[in-house]
């Protein structure tokens, strides 16, 4: 019982840390909250794959595994989703100063 309280806390931690911000299919997508100080910005991880967008203008910072078809798509995803990505990237960084 006593692991099981201490792995919630834990992963509660994590998830304040890290918190997602959508799911699409395979996707996850989040930003780390120590990224305060950089521009708006959205992480995707499917698997082992991760890769960074830019939101202004939207634009690939970096990626790692996913293939360059994948990309696009995913691209594509944070483009129609932009507005729900900023808002979040906003009352996560902005209301909390």
């Amino acid at each position: 019982m006593a692991e099981r309280i201490i792995a919630a806390r834990c992963e509660q931690r994590y998830t304040d840390l890290v918190p997602t911000v959508h799911r699409e299919g395979p996707y996850r997508f989040f930003f780390y909250s120590a990224d305060r100080n950089e521009p708006p910005h959205i992480h995707v991880e499917r698997d082992a794959n991760r890769a960074k967008f830019w939101l202004d203008p939207i634009r690939l910072a970096r990626s790692g595994g996913f293939g360059a078809g994948e990309l696009r798509h995913l691209e594509r995803l944070v483009m129609s989703r932009e507005q729900l990505f900023r808002r979040a990237w906003n009352e996560h960084f902005i209301v909390a100063d």
